[in-house]
C-alpha cells in the first residue's frame, strides 16, 4: 500500500567490556543463546592450532593429508585458516536466497573436495581472499584428523581447556533469542548445521563470546592467538554476520575489550558501535 510507513523493527542490542556494566536495550540479553556467524572461525582455527600443539596434525599440512582433495594444490591448512588458500568465498551454489546454506551438507562437501583445483580463483598463498567454503573445508579436515565430529572437537581442545560451556550449534529452542520480526514474530534464522558449521554455523550467549575473548586474545589461556583472528595494529578482533544478526568482539593488548551483539541491524553499525568503544573506554547509555 503506498502512503503507509511501517514501524521500524527494534534493534536489540547487548554490550559488554571489562569496564562497565553490561549494557542492553530492545530485549537482548547475556545470557540467552544468538548465532554468532563467523565469530565461529575463531574457534575453528583455535581448534586448528589445539591440535597442532598435540602433534596430531601440522599447520603447514596440505590439505590431501586429511581430505580427498585433489594431490598437488598447494593448498595447506594454514593457507584455510588464513584465507590465503585461493578459494572463493562461498561454495558454488549458495549465495542470496532464505536459506542459502541448508542444501550444502556433508554430502555437498565431499562431491565438492575432488574439483577444488577447478573452483580455486588463484594459487595458494598468492592473496588474501576471505573465504567461507575455506573455513568449511577447514572444518571437515580437523574433524578427520581428530576422528571425531566438529563440535566434540571444539569441546575437548577449546572449549572445556578455557572453561567456557554456552557455545553450541544447536541450542535449546526455549534459550534461542531470535530478530523480532513484524508484530513481534520471531525471524527465521539460516540453516547452519551442515558443512558451512565450522564457517559460520554456531550459537553463544554474549556473555561466553567475552569469555573467549579475554582468555583466549588477553590471557592467552590456550597460547598465541590463533591464525583467524584479525588483526590492526594492537587489536585483535573478529566480526559475524547471518540474516538477522552481527556480533563484533574486539581486545587492545592493554586490556580493552568489547563485545558488540545485535538483532536485526546492519553488520557494519555493529562493527562500528564496538570500534566507537573500545575508543571512549565504555558502552552507550541503553535502556
Amino acid at each position: 500500500m503506498t502512503g503507509v510507513r511501517l514501524p521500524k523493527r527494534p534493534v536489540p542490542t547487548c554490550v559488554l567490556t571489562g569496564t562497565a556494566p553490561p549494557a542492553v536495550s530492545d530485549g537482548h540479553a547475556t545470557d540467552r543463546f544468538v548465532e554468532i556467524g563467523s565469530f565461529t572461525k575463531v574457534l575453528t582455527g583455535t581448534a586448528l592450532t589445539r591440535l597442532a600443539s598435540t602433534g596430531t596434525l601440522t599447520l603447514d599440512d596440505p590439505l590431501d593429508r586429511w581430505l580427498p582433495a585433489p594431490p598437488g594444490t598447494g593448498i595447506t591448512l594454514r593457507h584455510l585458516a588464513e584465507h590465503t588458500s585461493g578459494l572463493p568465498r562461498l561454495p558454488p551454489g549458495t549465495g542470496p536466497g532464505r536459506d542459502p546454506y541448508a542444501a550444502f551438507d556433508a554430502r555437498a562437501l565431499r562431491e565438492l573436495l575432488p574439483r577444488l583445483d577447478s573452483i580455486a580463483l588463484r594459487p595458494p598463498g598468492a592473496s588474501e581472499e576471505y573465504s567461507n567454503l575455506g573455513y568449511a573445508v577447514l572444518g571437515a579436515a580437523l574433524t578427520e584428523a581428530a576422528g571425531a565430529s566438529y563440535e566434540e572437537v571444539l569441546s575437548e581442545y577449546v572449549l572445556e581447556p578455557l572453561g567456557v560451556r554456552e557455545v553450541t550449534a544447536t541450542p535449546d529452542p526455549t534459550r534461542r533469542l531470535l530478530a523480532p520480526g513484524r508484530f513481534g514474530r520471531p525471524r527465521t534464522p539460516w540453516t547452519m548445521t551442515g558443512a558451512i558449521l565450522p564457517a559460520g554455523g554456531l550459537w553463544a550467549t554474549p556473555r561466553a563470546v567475552a569469555d573467549l575473548l579475554t582468555r583466549l586474545v588477553l590471557e592467552r589461556r590456550l597460547g598465541p592467538p590463533a591464525p583467524s583472528w584479525q588483526t590492526s595494529g594492537p587489536l585483535h578482533w573478529h566480526n559475524g554476520a547471518t540474516r538477522h544478526a552481527s556480533v563484533f568482539a574486539g581486545a587492545t593488548e592493554d586490556g580493552r575489550w568489547v563485545v558488540v551483539h545485535r538483532l536485526n541491524g546492519p553488520p557494519e553499525g555493529t562493527d562500528e558501535l564496538g570500534v566507537e568503544v573500545l575508543r571512549r573506554g565504555r558502552p552507550p547509555h541503553t535502556s
